[in-house]
């Protein structure tokens, strides 16, 4: 009789304790969201705490005399400490216990991203930002590669320049910069257009020349500058590229406005020997043919003196009028103090042969 009720004591315990836990095994695992082990899985052995194993011990062998026969039982033992159970599932409950400080952690990490993402929303460029800063350097510096002489030095830090750029387009304002590029560049050319409307006949070829040469020469160091910008907006998003459509600026502002008033200038100075310098008439002619190609068939024979294959191959029957043309540029260069050497040494009938080879290589210069 004694055994069996010592036998019921310690079931009831072990029934105790396996309920508890239990308990603490749910409470630990329930984040994970995992069905808890049973309790028979974790050998007692397998404890590292020393605290642990004391308090197990009663559980596995309970080393106490019971009433002697006759006598009343003496009250059931207490039900187990809820701190002793903790304690002792700190060796065995490796696992639990880890589960219960993996939450814990989790903050620390929330704080680590929101810090990194509180760094990089410093760093942002409000559009705000874009206005009052960035774009300001951008058009002091396209203004001064607009308005310099060929050769002339411009103090200004292309590295600075190329970094607000890349940093504008990083931060998605490549069309508010694009947009601002174009209205900055039209402005400048209708003031230009203006200029040019101004210039009395005798200066207007030759400003017309600035005007060109000053416009191709800062497209030289402004598209670079706005390369990055080309690359992941212009061509990507628009389709096209940044150098032709400023190019295009030049030619809808300036050279259709005024190509009606220019080319009876220039074919009046073609066939006005030296009124205009070989050097401008090349420049303008060959700066009309890369903004609009079709403008040669307004004065095809100005054209084919300075772009080659504009005119069908010369034919045999035309050297003669060649020859005759050949021969009236020369006499001109004769009126206006040009000679041609000393030409004691030349053969009888050198002159014609040699005005007629002259003609023929002009043709095929010209055509």
């Amino acid at each position: 009789m004694e055994e069996s009720m010592e036998e019921e004591e310690v079931l009831i315990y072990e029934a105790m304790m396996d309920d508890q836990n239990h308990n603490n095994w749910e409470a630990a695992v329930d984040g994970f969201r995992q069905p808890p082990p049973p309790a028979s899985s974790i050998p007692v052995p397998a404890c590292e705490s020393p605290g642990g194993q004391l308090l197990a011990a009663p559980a596995v062998s309970v080393d106490r005399k019971g009433p002697k026969e006759g006598l009343p039982m003496g009250p059931p033992p207490p039900p187990p400490d809820a701190n002793g159970v903790i304690m002792m599932l700190k060796g065995c409950d490796a696992a639990a216990a880890g589960a219960k400080t993996a939450p814990a952690s989790a903050p620390s990490s929330t704080v680590s991203i929101n810090t990194s993402t509180s760094k990089f929303l410093m760093n942002v460029i409000t559009i705000e930002d874009y206005k009052s800063t960035y774009w300001p350097k951008l058009d002091g510096a396209i203004d001064q590669l607009l308005t310099q002489s060929p050769g002339d030095y411009i103090p200004i830090s292309y590295e600075q320049i190329y970094s607000c750029v890349y940093k504008c387009v990083c931060q998605q304002h490549s069309e508010q910069m694009y947009s601002d590029l174009i209205k900055k560049i039209t402005n400048h050319l209708e003031r230009v257009s203006k200029e040019l409307q101004a210039s009395p006949p005798d200066l207007y070829i030759e400003r017309f020349n600035i005007a060109l040469g000053q416009y191709m020469g800062a497209l030289q160091s402004i598209v670079p500058l706005f390369i990055y910008m080309n690359k992941f907006y212009i061509e990507t998003k628009l389709n096209r590229d940044l150098k032709d459509d400023l190019i295009k600026l030049f030619t809808e502002h300036v050279a259709e406005k005024h190509i009606y008033s220019l080319m009876p200038l220039l074919l009046e100075a073609q066939s006005t020997p030296f009124q205009v310098t070989p050097s401008t008439m090349a420049n303008i002619v060959k700066g009309l043919y890369t903004l609009r190609p079709e403008w040669v068939h307004m004065a095809p024979t100005l054209f084919s003196k300075f772009i080659p294959n504009i005119l069908p191959p010369a034919m045999e029957s035309e050297l003669s009028e060649y020859a005759a043309q050949d021969q009236k540029l020369q006499r001109e260069l004769i009126q206006n103090g040009f000679t041609r050497g000393d030409q004691s040494r030349k053969r009888a009938g050198d002159e014609l042969a040699y005005n007629s080879s002259s003609a023929c290589a002009s043709s095929r210069g010209y055509r």
